[in-house]
């Protein structure tokens, strides 16, 4: 199962990142709620994250700290889409909400129906926690729609980051969810050349110093 444990680990590298990034929201976020609201995701991303390398962990015979923690940067199997730094823009931030979980909705519709069952259930589980994040995407996309500065604003954020968002999934997946994002939002997005998880980021690198700080200055390192 090589290949099924490859997509756990982009799954559980995206989780991980996005759940960092979407944690910087936390105490400067426009409004109050969206402070809880991203704090919450951010907390259940990394959780999904925890569970992902747990799977892949146990076949690589380590611990899951050690692969989600341990890792070079340039190892990591995450899209250049969740690494990207988009605090203080909010614009961007909830057009990059509404890319990756409409995606990821996507990908973890797919695991379901992989024969393998703590695979499936895990997926199920993921899905049934993951709904509350796409209906608060949906929620956002339908307030910035409502408005000419809003849609000005989100479609700015989607042109931006569609070379990225294109790069999160598989090609079997990925045109099928480009149709439903241009159905949903109405306007045309091209065929681009995708920004995909070979393309390593600076942002990510900058990331991985904060992210591993606190392991990194422990000799037989911490546990999460």
């Amino acid at each position: 199962m090589p290949e099924l444990h490859e997509r756990l680990l982009e799954i559980a590298d995206d989780e991980l990142i996005l759940g960092w990034r979407n944690s910087e929201w936390t105490g400067i976020a426009p409004f109050l709620e969206e402070d809880v609201a991203f704090s919450s995701v951010a907390q259940n991303e990394i959780g999904h994250a925890r569970a992902l390398y747990g799977l892949v962990a146990s076949e690589r015979e380590l611990t899951a700290d050690e692969l989600a923690l341990d890792r070079r940067p340039d190892e990591y199997r995450s899209a250049p889409l969740v690494e990207l730094r988009l605090v203080p823009d909010w614009g961007r931030t909830i057009a990059r909400h509404y890319l990756y979980e409409t995606a990821d909705a996507a990908r973890i519709a797919a695991l379901k129906e992989v024969d393998v069952p703590e695979v499936a259930g895990l997926a199920a589980k993921i899905e049934r926690e993951e709904a509350y994040h796409l209906m608060h995407a949906e929620m956002w996309v339908d307030r910035l729609l409502a408005t000419t500065d809003g849609r000005q604003r989100l479609r700015a954020g989607v042109d931006d980051l569609w070379p990225y968002a294109l790069g999160v999934l598989e090609p079997e997946l990925r045109g099928a969810w480009a149709e439903r994002v241009r159905a949903r939002l109405g306007w045309e997005l091209p065929d681009l050349r995708p920004v995909g998880r070979d393309e390593r980021s600076d942002a990510l690198a900058e990331l991985w110093e904060e992210m591993t700080m606190v392991r990194r200055s422990q000799p037989a390192g911490v546990a999460w």
